[in-house]
């Protein structure tokens, strides 16, 4: 077998704990001697032991002289837990295949660099690309300091997000509804506005067959007039964090933080790129945004935008005041537009979903490369 069949089997482990190792990203490795596959693992949870410990300790004494793959470079300093590159070298591992390097200034090479003067043998960029997507997230986290943003929408063929009258249940059929909690269960955090809480009440929950990860929930409401009885202020699901102007009172504040896991956050400003500066210093790597059409509005003019997620149902809703996905005042002319480079299509039951990101030349504004 190949090094990139290895190294997809390593990335496939990687993918499987994606969203539940925030803020370290998700890795997988595999031990591999004269086509035997001696050990496996992946990195399950912060300050937990990473991919590399998992698939040694699998291997044992058999990892003398072979080889080991690994999703992203094995780390060289200590941490909450000790360095794998130490770990490699002790094993007797002749051979590490890398697909990237990490990012991080505590690593980026020095793990690499370790187990070379060992007298390891590294090759380095075996399907680095498919690995760099895997780890979107933490790349972009790790330069910009602020978490990755992904925004959803659910519209019909004519672009509309609801009829004239405000009704949007169901827009899209019940298998793209599920998709949705997969990539709640994948971010570390889900963000609406206010208007959205008021109108539809909703749990901001992950839900699925077997279970998922709640991520935060972040309201953006400047004058705090999120219901005291809404569901995520009161189910305790998942922690919620309300993000409101300065003049809020504490008087005004109290009953909510009476609910636990509720926090109310007061800030000089709303705008996308103040929050999400103080969202990457509490330490929030990924960011699912499913707000209305003025919170999707108020991030791509700011140019914080990601990745777009876009689920497209086979209806016609028609009408001039039906409401689209994305509010605001928009840009001025065609040359300012946002140009998107489509990764992804594909049906989902009856619906197509879209997935797409701003292309390179747009990669100064938006931090995507």
């Amino acid at each position: 077998m190949s090094d990139e069949y290895y190294m997809q089997l390593a990335l496939n482990l990687a993918k499987s704990v994606s969203g539940q190792t925030s803020p370290n990203p998700p890795v997988g490795s595999v031990v591999i001697k004269n086509g035997d596959i001696l050990g496996f693992g992946a990195h399950l949870k912060a300050g937990e032991a990473h991919a590399e410990v998992h698939a040694l300790q699998m291997a044992d004494e058999k990892a003398k002289d072979a080889t080991i793959y690994v999703t992203l470079e094995p780390c060289s300093h200590h941490g909450k837990t000790p360095p794998c590159a130490d770990l490699i070298i002790e094993k007797g591992i002749s051979r590490a295949v890398i697909a990237v390097t990490d990012p991080n200034e505590k690593v980026a090479g020095r793990g690499i660099e370790k187990l070379r003067t060992a007298g390891i043998r590294v090759e380095l960029g075996v399907l680095q690309k498919e690995a760099m997507a895997v780890n979107r997230a933490f790349f972009h986290y790790t330069r910009t300091k602020m978490p990755y943003v992904t925004v959803k929408s659910a519209v019909s063929l004519d672009g509309k997000t609801a009829t004239h009258t405000g009704d949007s249940k169901w827009i899209t059929g019940e298998a793209a509804r599920r998709d949705v909690h997969h990539y709640r269960h994948m971010h570390d955090a889900i963000l609406v506005g206010v208007n959205t809480v008021i109108n539809d009440n909703p749990s901001l929950t992950t839900r699925l067959p077997n279970g998922g990860k709640n991520p935060l929930r972040i309201i953006l409401d400047t004058d705090l007039r999120t219901p005291l009885d809404a569901n995520v202020v009161t189910d305790g699901e998942a922690d919620t964090w309300i993000i409101t102007g300065t003049h809020i009172s504490k008087e005004r504040t109290a009953p909510f933080i009476k609910n636990t896991g509720v926090s109310i956050i007061p800030l000089d400003s709303l705008d996308p790129g103040t929050v999400l500066k103080y969202l990457g210093s509490k330490r929030i790597m990924s960011l699912f945004v499913e707000g209305g059409a003025a919170v999707n509005g108020s991030f791509l003019e700011s140019g914080k935008i990601n990745q777009l997620v876009q689920y497209m149902a086979p209806k016609l809703i028609g009408g001039k005041d039906a409401p689209s996905s994305i509010a605001g005042t928009g840009f001025k002319t065609m040359a300012e537009t946002l140009s998107l480079a489509i990764t992804n299509v594909e049906m989902i039951g009856e619906d197509i979903k879209i997935i797409a990101e701003p292309r390179k030349d747009d990669a100064d504004v938006y931090g995507n490369h």
